[in-house]
């Protein structure tokens, strides 16, 4: 009976890291697509909390890749005789180096913002607010795919699903500050959003760099 439970448990398990990896693909399929078209119009338009966007979806691409990858390999090989390897410290490592790739984007998007702030151009907000709110449908239709129930034990899906998160932050922060901007001739409040955006991220990143940590190194408190 103890044997049943633990193949049910396993199969369980299996098919749920199986629907994440097809999640997490799609999700680099949009990804990848918005993140084309956002940079294209980010320099067309001077925008740089459009382009900030942009590139911080480039750097969603890498990081969703890799969890796709962490999925797909977990899943080949951890039934395999020959191959053994723990699949828990391979998708919290997936998400500590997500996280440390989301913290160094947050930093280069918070000096990029500041030197636009210094240095503003014309914008043309009305074709940038555009590609800003598609870019925030894009960003709700992934962060509906990756939601999970337990995603909170697995660093894996969760890192994937906060780099959708602070995608959405950038959309949002982007579409207020052009549509503010546009009404007010205020150039600067675009890259004051970029900078806005860079502080949160680097919040949601340390966040995901302890809890994954955490399991990397087998980190427990012992209550003696």
């Amino acid at each position: 009976m103890n044997n049943h439970n633990h193949n049910h448990n396993h199969n369980n398990e299996i098919d749920l890291s199986l629907v994440h990896e097809k999640r997490t693909l799609w999700v680099v399929y949009l990804t990848a697509a918005t993140m084309i078209i956002e940079i294209i119009f980010g320099y067309w338009t001077n925008s740089m909390a459009l382009l900030a966007d942009g590139y911080h979806m480039a750097s969603h691409v890498f990081a969703l890749g890799l969890a796709w990858i962490a999925y797909f390999v977990s899943r080949k090989y951890s039934s395999k005789e020959h191959y053994s390897f723990s699949k828990t410290k391979m998708l919290a490592l997936s998400g500590f180096t997500s996280a440390i790739v989301l913290q160094i984007i947050a930093i280069i998007m918070a000096v990029q913002s500041f030197e636009r702030l210094m240095n503003p151009l014309e914008i043309k907000f009305n074709e940038a607010i555009i590609i800003a709110i598609i870019g925030l449908i894009v960003n709700a239709l992934s962060a509906y795919f990756l939601h999970h129930n337990h995603e909170h034990h697995d660093h894996n899906i969760r890192s994937a699903y906060l780099h959708v998160l602070a995608d959405g932050l950038t959309s949002i922060t982007a579409i207020i500050a052009l549509t503010a901007g546009m009404y007010f001739k205020l150039y600067s409040l675009d890259s004051i959003s970029g900078i806005i955006s860079s502080v949160v991220i680097t919040k949601w990143s340390f966040e995901l760099i302890k809890g994954s940590g955490k399991d990397l190194i087998d980190f427990r408190f012992n209550n003696k």
